[in-house]
């Protein structure tokens, strides 16, 4: 909120000075664009989780400060606020990593962060000393039969017929499916 005051203050200034002395209302802009450049960092921190972006050189403002001693995150057990508030990641990301877990895929490598998730390099590189990735035995109907389970495999499993024709000639035609959202974009179903 300081930037809102700081903000307040120069306009205030502004005018007074535009009326008692205008030539020095140019001190004031010079002196509020300063203080804009100087508060920018500070300002897009605080309002990446309201928004879901940041860049990713803000990034190590959200981490936590003293993470030698904490227990690394699990990033397939762990909560969206574990991985908003401690790994600093935006709730954008938060939520597809969330979703992708629902929907039985687990992630077993910090590259699968930039290759299925879409987060940025520089960001993965950066919270990569906090996670870990543990496996958990997955249940036995998992999206992943959808990349070796024909037509009618998948119309036993009360898939409709159309659908199942459908994931299969993608799959045929453009290779194997890497999460269940993968499969909503690629076939649109």
């Amino acid at each position: 909120m300081r930037w809102v005051h700081w903000g307040g203050g120069f306009i205030l200034s502004s005018l007074i000075l535009g009326y008692l002395h205008p030539p020095l209302i140019w001190l004031v802009i010079s002196a509020q664009g300063v203080t804009a450049f100087s508060l920018k960092k500070s300002f897009l921190i605080a309002t990446a989780s309201k928004t879901g972006v940041i860049s990713p050189n803000k990034t190590v403002g959200l981490l936590p400060q003293n993470t030698e001693n904490k227990e690394p995150i699990d990033i397939n057990k762990c909560t969206k606020d574990e991985m908003v508030y401690d790994l600093g990641l935006s709730i954008i990301y938060a939520n597809d990593i969330e979703m992708l877990r629902h929907e039985g895929y687990m992630l077993t490598d910090i590259d699968e962060l930039v290759d299925i998730v879409g987060i940025p390099e520089s960001i993965v590189r950066q919270i990569e000393p906090l996670i870990v990735f543990r496996y958990y035995e997955e249940q036995d109907l998992s999206w992943r039969r959808l990349n070796s389970f024909s037509v009618e495999q998948l119309v036993e499993y009360d898939i409709d017929r159309s659908y199942a024709e459908k994931i299969v000639t993608e799959r045929n035609n453009k290779g194997t499916y890497q999460s269940l959202l993968d499969v909503r974009k690629r076939t649109g179903i």
